[in-house]
């Protein structure tokens, strides 16, 4: 199910409010019981099969996060964790990946056989690895233990963060879980957030991403200019789709009582890619630094060369992570490249604000493989931005472009800049601004829900991982 959708709008949202206020049952073993079962039953309405398999991963980290637990003063206190890894990664490989690996082994090995298609269950890279982090939460006393299996469930499988995020880490929401205070402020910031999320994702990313895809489509004969509009329109769509539903999961958790840490920070004013990946996706980055980049040594070790494994090691798997492509690999190795060149030359920080210019070329470069179906695609693709297609900057298939959504691209290059943020957080006491604001949020949602009603357009790209 989707947010932006009439069935979410309309319905199910509506009633979960509805009957987790009701003024009857203001009970939390109530509220958490009931929310766990909407979170399944928001699951199961695009995944009805692949359900079990999320329940059944909630039902073996909750008993390894219980090992965790009762074994962390004994001699086998590591083998909690070792599991988790190993079942865990094990599920994301068998789902994700498996086709992969046998179909570039056909390739090295010249054999064929029959390999059976595996479809990828929705949101499964998300709240595998949410699961791993309560285990190894528990394990390090950065959450108590739940005794209470429904709890675990519930963790796992909130609806707002299920099928696209952020990752929430349990120790940030540990405490809510049973002790949440919900209130009308928060409810009615909830609400705001949504709102606007909705609109990034309605508004800005599905209207960039119809001239992104004309782009995309025919990168064998784009004018220079052309090329490099598609990548720019890409770059908006990703950031306001993605974001989008990042704004919204945090409006719908506030609206319950939960707090999510921000996903993004305007993070195409990066100075430096280092600066974009703390600005980007955080819960991903984050995630992978606390939990495998410091645990191997980060760059705290000895040897340089052992810095720059961990740093490869890391990268490699952001790219695995998001797909079973080599173009997400090549992705992620690319950013290994960029940020191991930086930490070695300290070149972003020699070229003062000329970092921003040279941060967001390469983000585009990278936007284009993370977008391309093949690397030959992604090859003929910068080939076009190099001007390899010979067809000058703005000639040919220019003209053929839908040029009416550029519009939306201006919008995005200020809507992706912190102007009403700064406004917000300079006026935000003043009386006139609460009433201005609280005014272009009603019709701001309005135009969203319009958009939402009368077309059909609505993919998120992140329900992919």
């Amino acid at each position: 199910m989707l947010f932006s959708s009439t069935t979410f709008l309309f319905f199910f949202l509506p009633i979960v409010l509805i009957v987790y206020y009701n003024p009857f049952l203001q009970n939390r073993t109530f509220q958490n019981i009931f929310l766990l079962l909407a979170s399944v039953f928001f699951y199961a309405w695009g995944e009805p099969v692949y359900v079990i398999l999320m329940l059944l991963s909630i039902g073996i980290n909750y008993l390894l996060g219980l090992f965790a637990e009762d074994f962390r003063d004994t001699p086998y206190k590591k083998m909690p964790i070792v599991l988790a890894v190993i079942f865990n990664i094990g599920i994301l490989f068998l789902f994700k990946y498996l086709n992969f690996f046998c179909s570039n082994l056909m390739i090295v090995t010249k054999t064929s056989w029959d390999i059976p298609k595996i479809t990828l269950p929705l949101g499964i890279s998300f709240y595998t690895f949410q699961a791993m982090s309560y285990v190894i939460d528990v394990y390090r006393k950065k959450g108590e233990v739940q005794r209470n299996p429904l709890n675990v469930g519930l963790y796992v499988t909130f609806f707002p963060q299920l099928v696209a995020g952020p990752i929430v880490r349990y120790e940030t929401i540990a405490g809510e879980i049973e002790s949440r205070k919900e209130n009308a402020c928060d409810f009615t910031e909830g609400m705001c957030r949504f709102a606007w999320g909705l609109a990034k994702k309605v508004l800005i990313a599905n209207n960039v991403a119809v001239l992104a895809d004309a782009c995309f489509e025919i990168p064998g004969s784009l004018s220079v200019g052309a090329a490099w509009l598609g990548a720019i329109s890409y770059a908006l769509q990703i950031y306001f789709d993605f974001s989008g539903y990042s704004d919204m999961a945090i409006g719908l958790g506030k609206m319950f009582g939960f707090h999510f840490l921000e996903n993004f920070n305007y993070p195409y004013l990066a100075n430096s890619i280092r600066d974009f990946w703390k600005r980007w996706h955080i819960s991903l980055s984050t995630w992978f630094r606390d939990y495998i980049y410091i645990p191997m040594g980060g760059s705290r070790v000895s040897k340089k060369w052992r810095m720059i494994f961990n740093l490869f090691v890391v990268w490699a798997l952001t790219g695995i992570w998001h797909g079973a492509n080599w173009t997400f690999i090549l992705w992620g190795v690319f950013y290994f490249v960029l940020l191991l060149f930086e930490r070695l030359t300290k070149f972003p920080e020699k070229i003062g604000k000329l970092g921003h210019v040279y941060a967001l070329f390469w983000i585009l470069i990278g936007w284009v493989l993370f977008r391309a179906d093949s690397l030959q695609e992604a090859f003929v693709y910068l080939g076009a931005m190099a001007g390899g297609n010979g067809v000058g900057i703005w000639q040919d298939n220019f003209e053929a472009l839908p040029l009416g959504n550029m519009i939306f691209v201006a919008i995005g290059i200020v809507g992706s800049t912190p102007i009403l943020s700064k406004l917000e957080q300079k006026n935000k006491e003043k009386t006139w601004w609460n009433i201005l604001y609280g005014m272009m949020t009603v019709v701001i949602f309005i135009l969203a829900v319009s958009e939402v009603i009368n077309t059909s357009y609505n993919p998120f790209i992140y329900f992919n991982f």
